[in-house]
Parts: structure tokens; sequence; C-alpha cells
């Protein structure tokens, strides 16, 4: 072939199988029917939309119809796998969660779990919380890319990702098939500076990028984004309130000052967190008491004990404890049978839905802005009715992890508008219907001269 053919060749993108039922439930909202409908369309897809715009509800009517055609397995974290089967049979869609595989048309599991099944027994695959595949090295992530390479149908469900992590875009990319992380970076990007670890979009390939991405990324914020109503997707005010702990001078005397210095160093912030740990314990116990729900999140193993020992109607929730007991304990505060629950974000800080609760306590600040927001839109999410009150304890000599969790959260804020205006009018073209098939335009400004020595011989 000649070498426009070659490039024309490269630039379309693999088809994939697409299922054009239109059957969809009435109980889905005019976007998450939009999303469905151009999931299934495509076959292969992945929804990046914000917390509690129905991930669940989607990636459920998504089963639903692709079942018709096979088995379909969904992965959620463990915290959210029961919580996906509830909603699923609340809409008349039978799914069972299991730890090993039982045959069910549709299967709700956890990610853990993934070796005691066998990929090539479903013709779907649905990954909750699918910013798991940021790990890019994890062996979760090989597992789940390699082992459903060769499965028709693949739907990845999670909130907008951060404009600038494009490693969990890559993943997602590969996972569906599209283009392999590699592919994508050699394309779109270039290392920045002398690093190679940093990269940064191309300048003439920005445009490009975020259009390809709306080929098979759904990036939404709100549902107006598809031109619908926002109704009650517009919240209540989110009010935070910052307690400062004051730190002992004591050793800062001895060395000569009179006062002690910020902490800058991580060694030096888990030293004022212990330091500090029996007066946060003491605050947050007391910011948590009365009534109504409260949720209090905690980074160490001794503030999360000593909270928890503080409060008489508590429950919480450990890395240690057992599937059981994790299980057992959420369900605990979600039903309202304990009414404050203490546990980490990273346990308990994605996909679960308490807008039951609208007052949490941070024993610390963190410097994870994903951590800190996703455990926020717990319960500041659609169906919140109340202001939701987050109060963030600290130490006055940890003003630099809050000025740098302020820093994150301008840069996400602002990068964040920026990938919308670059991907909304793409993304709405592409749910709302446009040709089965997309390329990225080739404009060849050179005649391509071949050297006669690669020139085949007659």
């Amino acid at each position: 072939m000649d070498y426009q053919s070659f490039v024309d060749r490269k630039s379309y993108a693999e088809s994939f199988p697409g299922i054009d039922d239109t059957d969809i439930a009435p109980h889905l909202f005019p976007h998450q029917r939009d999303l469905v409908l151009w999931s299934l369309r495509k076959g292969r897809a992945a929804v990046f939309a914000d917390t509690g715009l129905g991930k669940t509800a989607i990636q459920v009517e998504w089963a639903r119809h692709v079942s018709r055609r096979g088995r379909v397995l969904i992965l959620a974290p463990l915290a959210v796998a029961q919580q996906t089967v509830e909603e699923g049979r609340r809409f008349g869609v039978d799914m069972a969660y299991r730890r090993d595989d039982a045959g069910d048309l549709i299967t709700v599991t956890n990610y853990e779990m993934l070796d005691r099944f066998s990929p090539d027994s479903f013709v779907g695959v649905v990954l909750d919380e699918s910013s798991i595949l940021k790990s890019f090295n994890g062996a979760t992530r090989n597992a789940v890319i390699g082992g459903f390479k060769s499965t028709p149908y693949r739907l990845a469900c999670t909130a907008t990702p951060a404009p600038n992590d494009f490693t969990e875009l890559g993943n997602h990319s590969e996972f569906l098939g599209v283009k392999t992380r590699t592919e994508m970076l050699a394309e779109y990007f270039v290392h920045d500076m002398d690093t190679t670890q940093d990269w940064r979009l191309k300048g003439h390939a920005i445009k490009g990028f975020w259009k390809w991405l709306a080929t098979w990324g759904a990036v939404l914020r709100r549902p107006s984004d598809l031109g619908h109503e926002d109704g009650d997707y517009n919240l209540p005010p989110l009010r935070f309130h910052e307690h400062v702990i004051a730190v002992d001078n004591s050793g800062a005397h001895k060395s000569g000052l009179l006062f002690a210095v910020n902490a800058t160093t991580l060694a030096d912030q888990r030293a004022v967190r212990r330091g500090t740990a029996d007066a946060r314990i003491a605050k947050a116990a007391a910011l948590a008491s009365g009534t109504g729900p409260c949720i209090v999140w905690c980074e160490m193993n001794d503030e999360s004990k000593g909270v928890a020992q503080a409060i008489v109607d508590a429950v919480e929730v450990t890395g240690s404890d057992s599937v059981d007991e994790k299980q057992a304990k959420l369900a605990m505060f979600s039903s309202g049978e304990k009414r404050v629950i203490v546990t980490k974000p990273s346990i308990a800080g994605f996909g679960l839905n308490w807008q039951h609760c609208a007052r949490m306590v941070f024993v610390g600040a963190s410097h994870s802005y994903e951590q800190t927001y996703q455990a926020i839109r717990r319960c500041w999410r659609f169906g919140q009715t109340m202001p939701v009150d987050v109060h963030i304890i600290r130490a006055d000599t940890e003003q630099l992890v809050i000025d740098n969790y302020r820093r994150k959260e301008a840069e996400a804020a602002r990068l964040g508008a920026e990938m919308a205006m670059q991907v909304i009018d793409s993304v709405r073209a592409e749910v709302q219907g446009t040709s089965a098939r997309e390329w990225n335009p080739y404009d060849a400004q050179t005649a391509m001269t071949i050297p006669s020595w690669l020139k085949e011989s007659t």
C-alpha cells in the first residue's frame, strides 16, 4: 500500500460490537438514558460522570441489556458491591453478589475476588469505580486489562477524571481496547522538560486529544452538559469549618525558638499528628456528639481507635476487619443502626451513598485532594436536602498542608473547567448521535519522498 493509505488505516479506530436496544428503563433520568444508549451503541465505553450522577443506575441498565447476549460480571470496591446489588434489584434487575462464580447471569463481585472468576465465561464486564486502573503497574490493573482483552462488551464507570492524570485516561483506553497507554502517549504527548515521568499534551494536539477522548469516554459534570435540566443536581451549600489545635512549644523553646515551626516534611507532619493526637480525638468526639448522623474520617489507626472509643454510638471500620465485618459495619451506618461511623477515606471514601448524613469530621488535614473530595461527596451529592458541614481539625503548624490542599483544589477546578470546555461539544455530539466510525484526520503538508532503497523491488 502507499504511504497515504497506511496513514489512513492507522487513523481509524477499531470498530467494536455495538447494541442498538432502545427499550431503556423508564426510571432513568434523561442524562442517564443518553449515556446508556451511547455506551450500548459503542459496545466499549467509559462513563466519566461526577459523583451523584447515577453511575450505578447506568451500569445496571447497561448490564441488563448486555446480559441478553451472555453473562455479565460487575467488578466493584468492597464497600459498594452490596449497594449495587440492592439498587439493581430495586429496579427489577436480577443480580447476585458472589465471591466465587455460581453461574449467575449478572454477577457482582469485588476486585479482590477477580482470581476466582474466569473472564472467558462473560461476554460483558463493568468496572465500577474504575479509577482503580490508575495504579498503572499494579497487579489488579494488569489482571483486569489482560483478563478481559477478549471480552466483547466493556464498560468503565468512575467520577470525572483529573484532567492532568493522563495515566488514568491511558489505562482506561487500554482496558477498552482503543489504544494502549504507550500509543496514546506517543500520539498526543511529549515528555515535560528533562523528566521521563511527567507528560504534557503537545500544543497542536490539545483539541485533537480531547475530541478523541470523547469518542470513547463521556465526561459529564452535570446533566446540563448534555442539554438537560440540572434540577435537584443543584446541591445545597457546602460549609467548611477549620479547627486549629495549638502545638506545645516547649520543644521549640529547648531549641532556642519561641514557637514550633511549620511542619514541612512528611516526617514532620506525622510527628505533629502524633503529638496532637489526644487533642484531635477529643475535638472530633465533641464535634460528632449530639444528634444526627456523622462521619469521622481518620488517616491514622490510633486516631480512629481513640475516636471510636470516645463516642458511645459509633462503629469503627478498619482495614484489618474481615470482608464480612466491613460489610456489616458499613450497613449499620447506612441503615441508621449506628449514628456515627469512624473510618478512613481509603476504606469508605468511594462509591457509597450517605445522603442521610450532612455532617463529617476530618481528624486531620490531608494532602490528597482526590480522597478528600471523594469523602465529602459521600454526603454532598444528589438526594442531599440539607447543607453539608465539613469540619477539618489541624495543628497550628500544619498550615502548609492546608495550603497544599487548596492549591490542588484550585488547580483541579481550573483544569476541570478547561477540560469541560474542550470536550462538552464533542461529548454531546457523540452521546446524542454521530457517525459510527471515528478517526483523527491527517492533513499532510509536505510530500513524502521515499528513498529508492526502500522501494519495493520488481
